[in-house]
């Protein structure tokens, strides 16, 4: 591990995550402290440290286990633990690029496809990070990332993907931008083609803008547009990345009110220093109950420690 990665890796110091730097780090007293709690079973210890520590304080620790008890942190982990907390732990031990690689040969892995999971990193992720994905993939599976998901999808929503997996912001008119949107549900098949290039290839706010014009235009919702003039599994990626464009935070909290463990594990990791107070926000506001109480709910011992941990707080 560079230990440039502590001081440098930019994603993990967002001011809008609920797990931050921890003040006082001393990465060997915990690196010893972990040992002890592995000797004894302690999974409470081993929560306790582990979500108290960001991604890039965390990486420091796995390097001074290495160092300090010439063993692998992972492996100690999997010896020790077993379930949803195992996983939920080892999840915190990636670095943030590698998890997300992570997650998406998960959703292409065995029999089906989850076309959401997919959808989410793709929609959510700018196209900087997905650059680095796609190079921890090939590193990681030695597979390259967009050969897997054009063979894991079809037809227009297999270009949809790829074509989000390359995303460029390019500059666009948007008068422009409506009119090939709005003559595109002309004929008697709307055609996929400008959908793809246009919301794959715009800032948001030129997007939404767009979007609105098209609503005011047509007297429809985006969604009862995309429900009524499109099908399949294109129809469900292009709900998702309109959703991602008008409110991201709503679209996970969407997504997290499902109470899925794996749902759960993957935003509550991937955007614990980024943006989950925002996502908890929209929680709230869509289903009136907070996330930290639906987790209680739905969860129980020591995996439910570890995800109150992340979470942080009532709203």
């Amino acid at each position: 591990m560079d230990l440039q990665y502590y001081s440098s890796y930019d994603m993990c110091w967002g001011t809008l995550g609920t797990v931050r730097p921890f003040p006082n780090f001393h990465p060997d007293r915990d690196a010893v402290e972990i040992q002890a709690a592995l000797e004894n079973k302690d999974s409470v210890t081993l929560v306790r440290i582990l979500t108290n520590r960001n991604n890039a304080q965390r990486q420091v620790i796995v390097q001074s286990f290495d160092e300090l008890m010439h063993k692998d942190l992972p492996s100690s982990l999997r010896k020790c633990l077993s379930g949803d907390v195992e996983t939920l732990l080892l999840s915190l031990l990636m670095l943030p690029m590698h998890y997300e690689a992570h997650r998406l040969q998960q959703a292409m892995a065995g029999l089906g496809t989850d076309e959401q999971a997919l959808m989410e990193i793709l929609c959510t992720r700018s196209g900087k990070q997905l650059q680095e994905i796609d190079a921890v993939y090939k590193q990681l599976y030695k597979k390259d990332l967009a050969k897997e998901l054009k063979g894991e999808t079809s037809g227009d929503f297999a270009q949809l993907v790829l074509a989000l997996l390359n995303k460029d912001t390019v500059a666009g008119v948007v008068e422009r931008d409506i009119e090939l949107l709005s003559a595109s549900l002309n004929g008697k098949k709307a055609e996929a083609g400008p959908w793809i290039d246009i919301l794959t290839s715009r800032d948001s706010d030129h997007l939404n803008n767009v979007l609105m014009a098209l609503e005011m235009e047509t007297g429809q919702t985006l969604d009862q547009i995309v429900q009524k003039r499109f099908t399949g599994d294109f129809r469900l990626g292009l709900s998702i990345l309109v959703q991602c464009i008008e409110n991201p935070a709503a679209f996970l909290a969407k997504r997290l009110s499902t109470m899925k463990t794996s749902v759960v594990h993957g935003i509550m990791v991937s955007h614990s220093e980024e943006d989950l107070l925002c996502i908890r926000a929209a929680f709230l506001k869509l289903t009136g109950t907070s996330l930290y109480s639906a987790l209680q709910k739905q969860f129980k011992q020591d995996h439910l420690l570890a995800l109150l941990a992340i979470c942080r707080s009532e709203d």
